[in-house]
């Protein structure tokens, strides 16, 4: 064993080298110190880069189970879109008259209310992950039904079967979208049923355009029968994507629960505290029938805060569809042949137009609604409705037929259908998921619905008929009118939610005050101390 090695530094300090395996080291080597801080600093990178690896893993699922759980609204928009070109093919083959063209339209709409109605119980009984594939396989044999049907009643039962089986997919999407996202992501998922009922209008339209040129008696039936497709792809999908994690939680089956929830968050951490949150609900929720029914009392006898949300919620959700955006998709052929088209596989290439257009402006919708807030695009979307219906009707009153009256006439639809994609349409759905309180949600959103589908139904039913007494021009008009009238109502009866918690939402509709990215204005203030 030799001696330990003197060594001189260039300051004259004497300095033993003891080794590299010598248990001593100088109070002044800070080399291990160094060693430990790189080894955290790569503990640390590794733990963010696998945070980051679940993090891309997790968004990913969550948005495959949203497109998938999606699909049932492409069967409501493939509906609404083939339906009105079918409808020309339907009338040559069949003989039907206008009033039996407008029930045969319109019928959809009041099925798929009763659909959506008893979507809830059904959910609950079944889970919402079969419920979507109980509305596919309606819809599949309502589907069947009309591409087979002899006589116009045998076509009436497979679209009210038709209209029960998208009732229950278009309720149960949203609300298994809702229960599957992570909190940060909920709003944006949630608006994919609305971007999906765009691509199925669209690929109505194609359809329509594609198989045209069939015989009469087969091409309406094959392009019904094309709207089977989707169901089969949902069925595919059922096998891939989980259980709502709140239905279960309500079955008890909370291993489950979190496993699904292990999948959907992007925080371990956050997964018991999120079942923790679940079952406390669950528990709230599962009181009974007396709590049920305080809720619906208190809806039918509401506070005036609980009143001016009501307002708001069922008059945005009825001013979508009063304001003639069904009559504009469904009768979009009728139309144009009011501006001069007659040949109809020019008059649905016209409407593959409006299905672009339409489609393609939901997406700008989606990209704005959470920089430039709810009321801009309200304002914008209903100015902008008024203005293209309005200059419809000119077209169709004034300029008669020829080249240029159907250029303005598709400008104007396309137009009409532009500002509604960008606007009314798909905020009305996240500003009543938005507005109400929790321990009331369900139930006034249920309304809000119920006014959309009702005044749906009602325009699909009544178009032509009131296009007859009082011209088509004099009926855009009309719309016209009542979209202007819907620009007072979000003036004056719709808050900005952008950026604000649920209980500043409530002060809202409370106080009747706004709050401006939560900065009290200078005029708020005064009535403030005015108050105190």
């Amino acid at each position: 064993m030799g001696l330990p090695k003197i060594q001189e530094n260039g300051n004259m300090e004497v300095g033993l080298s003891l080794g590299a395996n010598n248990k001593y080291r100088r109070m002044d080597d800070d080399s291990e110190l160094r060693d430990g801080d790189d080894f955290g600093e790569d503990y640390d990178a590794a733990q963010h880069h696998r945070q980051m690896e679940r993090s891309k893993t997790t968004r990913k699922y969550v948005f495959a189970c949203s497109v998938f759980a999606s699909l049932n609204s492409v069967l409501l928009g493939y509906d609404v879109g083939v339906m009105s070109g079918a409808i020309l093919f339907i009338q040559e083959d069949l003989k039907i008259t206008e009033v039996q063209q407008e029930v045969l339209i319109g019928i959809l709409s009041v099925m798929s209310l009763l659909g959506s109605l008893g979507g809830g119980r059904t959910s609950d009984a079944i889970g919402r992950k079969w419920t979507m594939g109980l509305a596919a396989i309606v819809f599949q044999l309502g589907a069947v039904v009309m591409t087979i049907a002899p006589t116009f009643r045998v076509l009436m039962m497979g679209r009210i079967l038709s209209g029960i089986g998208i009732g229950f997919g278009v309720m149960i999407a949203p609300v298994y979208i809702a229960e599957i996202s992570p909190t940060v992501a909920r709003g944006s998922l949630t608006s994919f049923p609305e971007i999906f009922i765009n691509l199925g209008i669209l690929l109505g339209y194609v359809s329509n355009y594609v198989f045209s040129g069939l015989p009469a008696h087969s091409n309406w039936r094959v392009m019904l029968a094309v709207g089977i497709l989707p169901s089969i792809f949902i069925a595919f999908a059922l096998c891939i994507i989980p259980e709502s994690p709140r239905w279960l939680v309500l079955q008890n089956r909370v291993d489950e629960a979190r496993s699904v929830l292990l999948k959907t968050n992007e925080h371990e951490a956050e997964v018991e505290e999120r079942l923790a949150e679940i079952q406390l609900a669950a528990g709230h929720g599962s009181s009974g029938g007396p709590e049920q029914k305080a809720v619906w009392r208190e809806l039918l006898s509401p506070s005036p805060a609980l009143a001016r949300m009501l307002i708001a919620g069922f008059g945005i959700q009825s001013f979508q569809q009063i304001t003639g955006i069904d009559a504009t998709v469904y009768y979009s052929p009728k139309i144009f042949q009011a501006a001069g088209i007659e040949d109809k596989s020019k008059l649905l290439a016209a409407t593959v137009a409006v299905g672009v257009t339409k489609t393609a402006f939901i997406l700008i919708a989606i990209v704005l609604i959470d920089r430039v807030g709810r009321k801009p695009l309200l304002y914008v979307s209903t100015i902008g409705m008024t203005v293209c219906l309005f200059s419809v009707g000119v077209t169709l009153s004034f300029f008669g037929e020829g080249p240029f009256a159907v250029a303005l006439a598709i400008l104007g639809v396309c137009g009409n259908v532009a500002f509604f994609s960008v606007g009314i349409g798909p905020v009305c759905w996240v500003l009543t998921s938005e507005i109400f309180p929790l321990r009331v949600r369900a139930q006034a959103s249920a309304l809000g619905a119920v006014g959309n589908r009702l005044c749906s139904g009602f325009v699909a039913m009544s178009f032509l008929s009131v296009a007859h007494a009082i011209t088509f021009g004099g009926t855009f008009f009309l719309f016209s009118v009542i979209s202007a009238v819907s620009v007072a109502f979000v003036y004056q009866c719709i808050p900005e939610t952008k950026g604000k918690s649920l209980e500043q939402i409530e002060q809202l509709f409370e106080d009747r005050y706004e709050l401006q990215e939560s900065e009290v204005q200078l005029g708020d203030a005064e009535r403030l101390v005015q108050k105190e």
